[in-house]
């Protein structure tokens, strides 16, 4: 019975390797998955690079169309040289008109302002106490020359001593002293105008006590006035008696006054070597006042063949200084001059009436971009234009 029993129980191990096997249709489905993948990024790959392919070729033969600039050329022309510096104005006389005495004032003869010429009398002060000296001394003077008049017959008599008239000759010259001493006591009591010139505010009054050193009113000649200025020692060698200067004031700034060089100091400060220099030139008008601030402008013999390029043509940047030379590239088709865009690095020098010097990088009859500069690049096909130039305005613009 047992036997019977055990015959008729299932193999297990030959169940197990049946349930291990994959199953046919998950295969597939992997299989097809993964075809499907390679197909779909494949496309994309195909796409891309047909893409790039595309916009090579489409950028490869599409140039863009040549520029249109203007152009001006480099010239070879005198240049004028300057020495810029800034300086104040001078008066060649101006003083503070002061008392030399002490003394009360009894007359103001003047007006803040007024135009005095030289021996005008400005103010008085008191000399009653002078003229009564005065008096004094001119009774004694005349006393002693009676006495000695009388001592000089009775000597030539023989009735006085030489003595005597040594001593009343004495008496008269103290008394002439007097006279002296009393005269100039009162002449500085009356204070006169030094100079002509234009006075300015009063500052006593009458009847007010003044001191010796006391300020009444200033005194300034402005038909001629000094500009001095500072300019470095480089300078030095270039600087010459006689060389004209345009002063320009900041009062006006539409007016130069002409002027030269009067005078070099003949020592360099050894702090700023800087080099001291007075220009005089004349002021009629009055116009300049002593304290001005003023521009001074030193101007030396030009010099020649210079190349200069107007100043919009230079484009300075932390690179450099550079222009856009327009060169000749070929021919076109129908046979007209195709031109191109050659960025050149150039030396820019001194700047003056809306152009600038080059120093290194240009010659004369360089043709350079001149307008339009931010439109092109370097290689970039222009077409030279003759009109529409940028020129540096006359005035600062003022919003």
């Amino acid at each position: 019975m047992d036997q019977q029993n055990m015959s008729a129980t299932p193999v297990a191990p030959a169940f197990r390797s049946e349930t291990a096997r994959p199953k046919p249709k998950l295969v597939r489905w992997f299989i097809i998955v993964g075809i499907i993948l390679v197909v779909v990024l494949g496309a994309f790959y195909g796409f891309e690079q047909f893409r790039k392919n595309a916009i090579a070729g489409f950028f490869a033969g599409n140039k863009p169309p040549p520029t249109t600039i203007n152009v001006a050329l480099a010239q070879s022309e005198p240049m004028s040289r300057f020495f810029d510096a800034i300086g104040t104005v001078a008066a060649v006389n101006q003083v503070t008109i002061s008392a030399q005495v002490a003394g009360r004032v009894t007359k103001v003869m003047f007006e803040s302002g007024a135009t005095v010429k030289q021996g005008d009398p400005l103010v008085q002060l008191d000399d009653a106490s002078e003229r009564a000296d005065l008096a004094n001394y001119a009774a004694q003077a005349k006393l002693a020359q009676a006495n000695l008049t009388r001592a000089r017959t009775l000597a030539s008599e023989k009735y006085a001593t030489q003595a005597t008239v040594d001593q009343q000759q004495s008496q008269l010259d103290v008394a002439r002293a007097g006279i002296a001493k009393a005269q100039a006591l009162i002449d500085q009591k009356l204070i006169k105008a030094p100079f002509p010139g234009e006075l300015g505010i009063r500052q006593i009054d009458l009847g007010q006590y003044v001191g010796p050193g006391t300020a009444m009113v200033s005194l300034t000649n402005l038909s001629v006035v000094y500009v001095d200025f500072t300019l470095p020692e480089q300078a030095r060698s270039q600087l010459t008696i006689g060389l004209p200067v345009e002063v320009s004031a900041d009062a006006f700034p539409d007016k130069s006054f002409a002027a030269k060089i009067s005078t070099i100091e003949p020592q360099i400060d050894p702090q700023t070597r800087a080099i001291k220099v007075r220009a005089s030139l004349d002021n009629p008008e009055r116009l300049l006042q002593p304290g001005m601030f003023a521009r001074a402008r030193v101007v030396l013999p030009p010099q020649p063949d210079v190349i200069t390029v107007p100043e919009t043509v230079v484009d300075y940047t932390v690179y450099g200084q550079s222009v856009f030379l327009i060169q000749e590239d070929g021919k076109t088709d129908d046979g007209k001059t195709k031109y191109k865009a050659v960025q050149t690095f150039v030396t820019a020098g001194a700047r003056q009436n809306g152009k600038v010097a080059i120093v290194k990088g240009l010659k004369a009859g360089d043709m350079v971009a001149n307008a339009g500069q931010t439109r092109i690049f370097n290689g970039a096909a222009v077409v030279p234009s003759d009109v529409g130039g940028l020129t540096t305005p006359t005035t600062t613009p003022v919003q």
